[in-house]
């Protein structure tokens, strides 16, 4: 697969695909004869990968070890797993920053119902509603 084929199918940018292989967030890709990047399924598997957890929040550094370490292979499996579960952490610190701010949408959302319902848009504290 082309890099534009593998653009296309995560909505990412040349560049930043290109960026992604320069540091390490995904492993090197081979060439072909003339230079130009042909993407395998295990290549791909790797900018899954890593678009998935950069939507996600995790840092660049992090997938950066990540990779460095299952390149050192079997002997990082635990060092592989502890990266994982301290990423899965910081996307469960921001799932729950989302879900405050879920709250205070739906709260602003349901007041502007009840004053489409009763001409009347009324606001009180966020913090007292939850009481």
């Amino acid at each position: 697969m082309t890099i534009k084929e593998v653009c296309e199918k995560y909505n990412i940018t040349p560049d930043t695909l290109r960026y992604y292989e320069r540091v390490g967030v995904i492993p090197e890709v081979h060439r072909t004869k003339g230079g130009n990047r042909d993407y395998t399924e295990e290549d791909i598997s790797w900018v899954e990968n890593a678009v998935c957890m950069r939507s996600a929040g995790v840092p660049v550094e992090m997938l950066i070890e990540y990779v460095k370490l299952f390149q050192e292979g079997d002997s990082t499996i635990k060092a592989r797993r502890d990266l994982l579960v301290e990423a899965r952490v910081a996307v469960q610190e921001n799932l729950d920053k989302y879900q405050v701010t879920m709250d205070k949408l739906n709260y602003k959302i349901s007041r502007y119902d009840e004053a489409i319902k009763t001409g009347v848009l009324s606001w009180d504290d966020y913090e007292d509603s939850k009481k």
